[in-house]
Parts: structure tokens; C-alpha cells; sequence
């Protein structure tokens, strides 16, 4: 999975990756020369006095320093440059993908394991790559070089080598194969948390309402506690790795100091030597010591990769057709026929056989019990989901054979939950309509019956909201996504229950201001209460996802038990 990842998205950046490892190569081979110098120095310079070849080594060493300083900076810079590419271009995939899902692949996901995919799994992903441009391209060239450097200097000395490194390398594999478990579970984990975080978040005036800030915070530290346990379980065995590499590395300069004692004492090595030997073993072990940073890290970023690829690879269920319409005629109705929809699973769907057809200009109420489908029906006309059964046809065309982007630059919808973005008031009415003009926008506020609200704030137009526009009432809130629906001035509007935070007054009002505005459009309307729906030109009374019946207001009145049922269940309340 990590490699796939990697190869997919690194692929662009090959220019960067091979400045890194040239000038990994150049710094890494300055490091190896240094300690070999450095033994001449010490056994033709200072054991012999020469003071002339001490300085001339001593300068050469200090440009191979330089140049290995400048080479290091140069393959940082490229390497970071390579990976932030890398994690911005893996969360830009995601974010296009995500914004192709349609309900059910959110339904899947959850919207906080899709969140910390996008954040935490990028990122540590992402520090892998970077480590590894940094550590990994170096520690081969210093351990391959560096064995041969100390074969060079002495070959019985260096036979410590033999057993060093295979004891680090078998401990690391150990090591990791412990860890790769654990890190799986704390992602997992983390999603859990962000789950609890976000749902306490979003509904905390519920918890208040009902006071359940006790219950809360033992879910949140439910959640919170198990993550620790992981992440304690994983830093246990992660914590053994460092010591026992510096074990091995501390016992491997012991026998090197042992074995060149006993050499030199014999005449078979120079005092030089031992030296660059004692720094060969180091950089040789430290060339594994850094491999075992990244080691500690690819298990963790392995799983990541794999869940990044799990939401890469999801293909949408509602997908753009091969060969799509891409016209539409200007006026366009809307017909249902004998469509259905089920959740994958279900023991029964949610819609079954809904027939009706919507001319431009006309009025189409849904109303039903809660539960029976309404909002589902509204969602398969912009093709948010697809049928499962029958079809769902717009000017004629089936939607499935439509541009998706052509479809749904026809519609406007103000869905159940009004949702405004940060952003002034003028921002929000132009995502209707990005061109539309100051006086289109109060013209939308005059219809919607938010002008009133908007010119008694001090910036007007320009008054800014906060995230999901909390900073408004629901019925504000409401008619600004009403009135953002009318900037577009689409053939379709689909009001699903977007009345529902209004007094009946207000609601009267907006409907009548209404109608001269969707005179060409076809308007679907989700409401509960009838007196929102009675004017509509036909009302759809939906019933356990089947369509019991169609008609007007009075004509359902004497032929329908179920919508009679509801006007007069809401006839008693009133009273």
C-alpha cells in the first residue's frame, strides 16, 4: 500500500529526488573521507611532527567539511520541497474524491474517519517521505561506504562489523513486526476520538439541554483512554529500539578497542587507524540507528497509506456517464418513474415505485409521516444518490445519462438543515450565483423576507457570519439559504422542509412572493405542516416510502385516510 502510494504521487517529483540523492551521495562521501584523513593525520603529521602536512590536511579537511555542509543543506531543501509537495497533492486527491461521494460512501467512511485520513494519515505519510529523502537515501551509501573504508584500514579489526550488524538488524525486525499491530489500532483509535469530539461538538446545546456533561466526558475518556493504552503498549516496545542499538553500537566500539589494542601491540595496525576504525563502526551503526527511525515510522505510515488508498480507490456509486448529455432545454420538468432506493443491506428500502410527473411552473408538495422517504426523494432529482429502481428523468433525459455539473447548475436546493459558510453576507447569496449583482442579491432578500434583518445590521451585506452561520437565528438562517436558492434562478428549486423555522405569517408571505419568482421552474416543496403545502398544485403524500397518493388539497381531503389523517392530527394541535 505504501509503495503504491508513494509511486503515485512521487512520481512528478523524480527531479527533486534524484538532486536529493546526489547530494546525499557528495555529503555522505565527505563524511567517509574525513576519518581516513583524519588517521593520516594523526600517524604521517603528528606522530612524526610534520607540522607542513598536519595544516595542509588539516585545510583539506576543512573544505570537505564545507562542501559536505553545503551538500546536507541542499538535499534538506529538496527533500522537504518533494515532501510537502507529496502531502499536498494526497490531500488534494482526497478532498476531490470525498466531493465526488454521494450519501452512501459518506455512510461508509463517517465524516470523522474521512476528517483524520485527510489530516493525521497525510501527515504521517508525509514526515515518512520526508525522512526518509533525508536519512534512508544517506544510510545505505554510509553503511555500504563505510565497511569498506574500515576493510580498508584493517581487515581483522573490521571482522567486528560481521556481528554488529546483523544483531542490530535482526533486533530492529523484531522490534517492528511488535509494532506494526499497535499502530493499526491507533488510527482506528484516533478516529474514535474524533467521532466523540465531533458529536459532543456539534450537539453540545443537547448535552446542556439535558444535562449530560457527566456522561460525555466519561465517553470522551472512554475514547481518549484507549487510545492512550495503545499508543503506551506501542512506546513500550517502540522504547527498547534506541537502547538496544546503543547497546549493540557501545559493544561493538568496545570490541574494535579490544581487537586494535591487541593489533597495534603485535605492529599489524597504526594508532591512526584504530581511530577511523572507532569512527567507521560509529557512522556504520549509525547508519542503521537512522534506518530504525524510519523503521519506527513505516509501520505507522503503512497503515495510513492503506486507509488513504481505502477512500482513493472507493469509486463513487454516482459517477458521471461515459458519454453525457451536456444540454438541456430551458424550461425542463421533472418525472418520476416507478423509482426506488435502498441502502446496501437493508431489510427494505426506503423508496419503492414512485410515479409522478412536475411541469415548469408548477407547484409539487411532499408530505408524510416522519421517516416515510421525503427527503430521500428530494435528493434522487440532483442525483445526490441514484435509484436503485426505475428511473428519474429531467427534460426528458435520464439523470443518470446527464452531466452531473449540467444537472446540477439547474437546480437550487435549500436543504432540511439551513447551512451558511464564514463568510460575509453577500459571499454566502453568491455561491448562488458568483456574478450577481448588489441589487439581485436584496432583490433575493426582499423575496426570502430577510431584508428587514439584513439592513438592520450595522455592514448590511457585507455583516459577516460565522461557520454554519450560528450567529444568525434558524429562521435567519433559513431564509438566507432561501434567498441564496433564488440568486441562481434555477429551471428546478427543492425546498426540502426549508420552511419549518418560520411563523406561519412569515411563511405565507415568502410563498406568495414566491410564485411570480418560479413561475418557470418546477418546485419541489418537503414540508410538514399542510398549510405550507395546501396551495401546491398537486401534493405527493408519501407513506412508508410508498406513494399512497396524489392530488390537491381538497381532492386528498375526501380520498386519502392518510393525508386526512394528518391535516386533522395538526387541526387538533392547533386547537
Amino acid at each position: 500500500m505504501l509503495v503504491r502510494l508513494l509511486r503515485r504521487f512521487l512520481v512528478r517529483y523524480k527531479g527533486s529526488l534524484i538532486a536529493v540523492v546526489l547530494l546525499q551521495l557528495a555529503a555522505t562521501t565527505g563524511m567517509l573521507l574525513l576519518p581516513s584523513l583524519n588517521a593520516d593525520l594523526i600517524d604521517q603529521g603528528v606522530a612524526v611532527g610534520d607540522i607542513d602536512y598536519i595544516l595542509r590536511t588539516g585545510l583539506l579537511m576543512l573544505g570537505i567539511s564545507a562542501v559536505e555542509v553545503a551538500c546536507s543543506i541542499g538535499a534538506v531543501y529538496f527533500a522537504a520541497r518533494a515532501a510537502m509537495s507529496f502531502g499536498r497533492d494526497v490531500r488534494l486527491a482526497l478532498v476531490q474524491r470525498v466531493g465526488g461521494f454521494s450519501a452512501r460512501e459518506f455512510g461508509t467512511f463517517g465524516a470523522p474517519s474521512l476528517i483524520t485520513r485527510n489530516t493525521n494519515d497525510v501527515q504521517q505519510v508525509q514526515m515518512l517521505v520526508l525522512m526518509t529523502c533525508t536519512i534512508v537515501v544517506m544510510s545505505p551509501i554510509m553503511g555500504v561506504g563505510g565497511i569498506i573504508m574500515a576493510l580498508r584500514e584493517d581487515v581483522g579489526a573490521s571482522l567486528v562489523l560481521a556481528v554488529a550488524v546483523p544483531a542490530l538488524i535482526l533486533t530492529m525486525v523484531v522490534l517492528i513486526a511488535l509494532m506494526l499491530p499497535g499502530f493499526r489500532v491507533m488510527q482506528i483509535r484516533l478516529d474514535g476520538v474524533n467521532r466523540v469530539l465531533r458529536e459532543q461538538v456539534s450537539g453540545i446545546r443537547v448535552v446542556r439541554a439535558f444535562v449530560r456533561d457527566d456522561t460525555e466526558k466519561a465517553r470522551f475518556d472512554r475514547a481518549n483512554d484507549d487510545l492512550t493504552a495503545t499508543a503506551l503498549r506501542v512506546g513500550r516496545v517502540n522504547s527498547v529500539l534506541y537502547p538496544a542499538v546503543l547497546l549493540i553500537a557501545n559493544v561493538s566500539t568496545v570490541a574494535v578497542v579490544w581487537v586494535g589494542g591487541a593489533r597495534i601491540d603485535s605492529g599489524a595496525m597504526q594508532v591512526g587507524s584504530i581511530t577511523a576504525m572507532i569512527t567507521y563502526v560509529a557512522q556504520i551503526l549509525m547508519a542503521v540507528l537512522m534506518s530504525s527511525f524510519i523503521a519506527m515510522m513505516m509501520p505507522r505510515a503503512s497503515v495510513c497509506a492503506g486507509r488513504i488508498l481505502e477512500v482513493l480507490d472507493t469509486e463513487p456509486t454516482v459517477a458521471a456517464p461515459a458519454e453525457p448529455v451536456r444540454e438541456l432545454r430551458t424550461h425542463v420538468d421533472v418525472e418520476l418513474r416507478g423509482a426506488g432506493f435502498s441502502y446496501p443491506g437493508a431489510d427494505a428500502p426506503v423508496l419503492r415505485d414512485i410515479s409522478f410527473r412536475a411541469e415548469p411552473g408548477t407547484t409539487t408538495a411532499i408530505i408524510g409521516g416522519t421517516g416515510s422517504g421525503k427527503s430521500t426523494l428530494m435528493r434522487l432529482i440532483p442525483r445526490l444518490i441514484d435509484v436503485t429502481d426505475g428511473q428519474v428523468l429531467v427534460a426528458g433525459v435520464d439523470v443518470r445519462r446527464l452531466d452531473p455539473e449540467v444537472l446540477r447548475s439547474r437546480i437550487s436546493v435549500v436543504p432540511q438543515k439551513a447551512y451558511l459558510f464564514s463568510g460575509t453576507i453577500a459571499d454566502n447569496l453568491r455561491y448562488g450565483r458568483a456574478d450577481a449583482s448588489d441589487d439581485e442579491l436584496w432583490h433575493a432578500l426582499e423575496v426570502s423576507q430577510a431584508a428587514d434583518f439584513v439592513h438592520a445590521m450595522p455592514d448590511k451585506l457585507e455583516s459577516v457570519l460565522s461557520q454554519g452561520g450560528t450567529t444568525v437565528s434558524g429562521g435567519q438562517r433559513q431564509r438566507l439559504a432561501i434567498a441564496r436558492a433564488l440568486v441562481r434562478k434555477p429551471s428546478i428549486y427543492l425546498f426540502d422542509d426549508a420552511f419549518s423555522a418560520l411563523d406561519p405569517a412569515t411563511d405565507a408571505r415568502l410563498r406568495a412572493a414566491l410564485e411570480p419568482e418560479t413561475r418557470n421552474a418546477c418546485v419541489f416543496i418537503v414540508a410538514q405542516r399542510v398549510s405550507t403545502v395546501q396551495d401546491a398544485d398537486r401534493i405527493v403524500v408519501l407513506d412508508g416510502g410508498a406513494m399512497v397518493a396524489s392530488g390537491t388539497h381538497l381532492g386528498l381531503l375526501g380520498r386519502s385516510p392518510t393525508y386526512a389523517e394528518i391535516v386533522e392530527s395538526q387541526r387538533m394541535a392547533a386547537v
